[in-house]
């Protein structure tokens, strides 16, 4: 099968509290809509369900893998929009008591769940009034994953993974790079955009990432700014507040000029 020479890709940003059917609805309607705007491939933000102030309360929502109704919400609108889609992050059950993974779920067009990632590296911070410790409630996965689409191979990560770039170095090499994110406004403001592009740079692929925005909950408020990079580091869309569709073309042709002018890929000397 021939690759396609572009892709439409839409990043959702969301603004989720905590009332899961509220939160559901909107995901809903957000996705329909960057279906009915031409989008193929479509990403959730991290947390797209629930922004809770107690993170417990995403633990109670833990569903087993492969059934559930954050799970089958996803997939019934891949299948309905036919998209692949993201389901930026939800809870399922863990192997620690009290704990749950943080999972990115991927859809192909069918409802079929292509591929399931585990949240490897889980967010700490303590300072300035704040306090993070995914760690109390998450367990951390262990596996890389990527999944074979149209367009090439896309490897999942989610939020703080993209302080960790041997994460995306792991073969095959990355056509596309998936990145769900809740990142805190402060840490956003300050890294956000600079990491996205960075891991577009290193690895010569496009990444999409869909965000959290705006004050949530138990006064924790995140950074939006939710966009689509290519592999020169270029945004080609971004939105930086309230919640909405950010919409791109990848050039999956100009993706293939560059990594044969810049075969940066293929000069690497040291193993991840």
């Amino acid at each position: 099968m021939t690759q396609p020479r572009t892709l439409t890709a839409a990043a959702i940003q969301m603004h989720s509290g905590a009332d899961l059917n509220e939160n559901l609805a909107q995901a809903g309607y957000l996705v329909g809509e960057a279906a009915r705007q031409g989008a193929e491939l479509v990403a959730l933000p991290e947390y797209f369900y629930l922004m809770p102030a107690d993170e417990r309360e995403r633990v109670a929502l833990a569903e087993d893998f492969g059934r559930g109704r954050i799970q089958q919400l996803l997939a019934d609108l891949a299948r309905e929009h036919g998209i692949w889609l993201l389901g930026g992050t939800v809870p399922l059950a863990g192997a620690e008591p009290g704990k749950m993974y943080n999972s990115s779920v991927l859809f192909d067009p069918s409802g079929a769940c292509a591929t399931r990632y585990d949240k490897m590296h889980l967010f700490g911070y303590d300072a300035d009034d704040m306090r993070y410790a995914e760690a109390d409630t998450m367990s951390p996965g262990a596996a890389v994953a990527t999944a074979a689409t149209p367009w090439g191979p896309l490897r999942l990560s989610v939020c703080y993974d993209l302080r960790f770039p041997e994460l995306y170095r792991q073969g095959p090499a990355p056509s596309l790079i998936t990145a769900p994110a809740a990142f805190t406004h402060t840490t956003g403001q300050a890294h956000w955009e600079l990491l996205l592009r960075s891991r577009a740079v290193e690895n010569l692929a496009f990444v999409i990432g869909a965000g959290q925005c705006g004050l949530h909950p138990g006064n924790k408020r995140t950074f939006g700014h939710s966009l689509i990079v290519d592999p020169w580091g270029e945004v080609l869309a971004c939105r930086a507040d309230g919640p909405g569709v950010v919409l791109a073309e990848l050039d999956l042709q100009r993706q293939a000029e560059l990594r044969a002018r810049l075969p940066a890929l293929q000069h690497r000397r040291l193993a991840s």
